[in-house]
This record gives C-alpha cells, structure tokens and sequence, in this order.
C-alpha cells in the first residue's frame, strides 16, 4: 500500500483557481523531492514544478512561473501545488511523483518527466474551459 494520491483537479474558469494535492500513503515524504507532472490530450508529458525534500528549493516551467506556487507540509505528509489564474493551455492530468534517489532527484529538479521516479500518483483532471 505505497501510493501517492492527487485531489482537487476540476473544471475551472479561464482566471481561476485551483488547489491541487499529494498525499503519500504507506511511506514519508521527508526524503522525497516531489514534483507535478501534466499531459494534454496528444501532447508529451511536460514537468511543471518540484520541490526538494527539504523545501528550500523549487523549480519551475516558465509557462507557470507566477501562478502556481508548489509547497510541502511534512507533518502532513502531503504536497501541494496552488494554481492562480488558470489558463485553458494548462488543461491536462496532473501526477506527481516522488524522488528518492540522487539521480532521481537531480531529474525531478530539472522537471524531467521521465526520470524513473519511485512513485506516480494515478492523476487529476484539471480542465480550463468557458
């Protein structure tokens, strides 16, 4: 039973906001550099934000910069990505995914989707429609 588990996609209004999180279940995220992943129907999984194990580092697309903000709360063994002023291009699923590893880390730091992670949620929708 280690998973990670995504909540609060939806359908939202160009302009709007969402809040999206990870939670990890049957294991700590405190080792874990976490990141969020998203693919648009017929488009290549694309990286969007990540967050060191400790916090202190983030990383962003540059599409994002500015409006999603990425944060983690340990206590709560859950990661969260806070997304303002949506826009339609940033339809997609959301997984996130964690990093354990050196090499993996270093991947996810550089928003890599495909960087052998330990483990992907199963995703969110977030659709940003009139």
């Amino acid at each position: 039973q280690l998973q990670l588990v995504e909540s609060g996609g939806g359908l939202v209004q160009p302009g709007g906001s969402l809040r999206l999180s990870c939670a990890a279940s049957g294991f700590t995220l405190d080792f874990y550099a976490i990141g969020w992943f998203r693919q648009a129907p017929g488009k290549e999984r694309e990286g969007v934000a990540c967050i060191s194990k400790s916090g202190s580092s983030t990383n962003y697309t540059n599409s994002v910069k500015g409006r999603f903000t990425i944060s983690r709360d340990n206590a709560k063994n859950t990661v969260y990505l806070q997304m303002n002023n949506l826009k339609p291009e940033d339809t997609g699923v959301y997984r996130c995914a964690a990093a354990r590893t050196q090499r993996s880390q270093l991947l996810m730091l550089a928003l890599q989707p495909g960087g052998g992670y330990a483990y992907w949620g199963q995703g969110t929708q977030v659709t940003v429609s009139s």
